[in-house]
């Protein structure tokens, strides 16, 4: 077929499988870090996920987040179903992979986003809610912000804004998102004597698995296998090794130890911060944002959200909320033409404007997923109820029981 690359289709096959192998991997690493009578409850979160946000995608997620554009904001339902979506490649988004390809690559990225989500009202929300919710915030939330950030004519692509891998679109989406649903679910009832995490090997492994996942995440956007895979890949693992070492010493100094805890966190928040800046930046400048991005999450989760007392079960506004923010930014400080000809010079290589338009990413994206997550939340508990009850929050789902009885406990 005239246009297509047989190199960067295998590479954007394989990527696709890496990204969808993510949301298994949050599911360990959320999985481990809750109580161990409600691991099952987180990863059966997740997974569900990989089924439910499929469907949506491929019936009118995909056409809303990039199908013809209306107004700069949103893609209309001109391909749902896939209508004249083909293996053909489209040359608006990636003109070497078919465009079903392209397609199924984003799905990927439909369905781990809501997932990190999940981390922020871990133990305290009922399955049928957190479904409800999950479906309306994937097509009000983030399909349109995908469109205004990726999708061709979308109002911020145009403006100049840049997010390489999702940095607006997947991480302040879902941090906003999920300081929302701390905000609206409340406390866990045994708030601020929080257990300890029930099982660091399986966050550990989550970890891993998710790093392994994000050069696919990361390395796959450039949508070919040419030379911008190569440098966002080195990228992704510069900034994951500095924000994970960063952690761990910040640790050292503040604690007097290192913990492996730490060091997931750490290596996690790097591999959002760089998400929106690793097809933009050198290896050298990927070290510093890694590095900012351990202690600046640090400080987020450690520090401000004990100050703050809101209840971010597992961190997920800390590190994907303020890390998605801090990497977009930094885009209009660290981007350089050497790195990327089709992306833009920052701050740091003479171009000051390309920080303002991340700025007005950074508020636009964070404000929209804030505001209409709070209002969809508000929604969800008025039809529905969003919390188990108090008899059963913080106590089905031990590993020992059935799964029947798991769906008692989180229906």
């Amino acid at each position: 077929m005239a246009g297509l690359d047989s190199g960067d289709t295998a590479w954007m096959l394989v990527s696709t499988a890496l990204v969808m192998l993510m949301t298994p991997g949050l599911a360990f690493f959320y999985g481990g870090l809750v109580r161990r009578k409600n691991v099952l409850s987180i990863m059966m979160q997740c997974f569900a996920l990989i089924g439910v946000i499929t469907i949506q995608w491929l019936l009118f997620g995909y056409s809303l987040a990039f199908g013809p554009d209306h107004w700069g904001v949103i893609g209309g339902l001109s391909w749902a179903g896939l209508h004249n979506v083909g293996l053909a490649p489209n040359p608006d988004y990636a003109a070497t992979i078919p465009h079903q390809l392209f397609m199924v690559y984003q799905m990927m990225f439909a369905v781990i986003t809501p997932a990190l989500i999940v981390g922020a009202f871990a133990e305290r929300m009922k399955f049928s809610a957190f479904l409800l919710f999950s479906i309306l915030w994937a097509t009000i939330v983030y399909d349109p912000l995908a469109h205004w950030i990726w999708g061709a004519g979308g109002m911020l692509r145009e403006l100049g804004a840049l997010d390489f891998a999702g940095g607006a679109v997947v991480h302040i989406s879902a941090g906003s998102a999920a300081l929302a649903a701390a905000l609206v679910v409340g406390k866990r009832k045994y708030y601020p004597e929080l257990s300890p995490p029930h099982n660091l090997p399986f966050a550990i492994l989550g970890a891993g698995l998710l790093w392994f996942g994000w050069f696919g995440f990361n390395a796959g956007s450039a949508l070919s296998s040419a030379a911008v895979a190569v440098s966002a890949f080195i990228s992704t693992q510069a900034a994951a090794a500095a924000a994970a070492t960063a952690w761990a010493v910040l640790e050292w100094i503040l604690r007097k130890k290192p913990t492996a805890l730490g060091t997931i966190s750490g290596a996690i928040a790097g591999l959002a911060t760089i998400t929106p800046a690793s097809g933009f930046v050198s290896p050298l400048g990927a070290l510093g944002i890694g590095a900012l991005a351990g202690l600046v999450c640090y400080v987020s989760v450690v520090l401000v959200k004990a100050r703050l007392g809101y209840d971010d079960s597992l961190d997920a506004f800390g590190v994907h909320g303020i890390g998605g923010a801090l990497g977009v930014l930094m885009v209009g400080f660290w981007a350089t033409k050497l790195v990327n000809p089709a992306g833009a010079n920052g701050l740091f290589h003479g171009d000051a404007k390309q920080l303002i338009y991340q700025v007005v990413a950074v508020a636009g994206a964070g404000v929209f997923s804030f505001v209409l997550s709070y209002g969809l939340l508000r929604l969800v508990d008025k039809v529905i109820g969003l919390r188990v009850s108090p008899d059963h929050e913080g106590i089905g789902l031990d590993l020992t029981q059935h799964s029947e009885t798991a769906y008692t406990v989180v229906g």
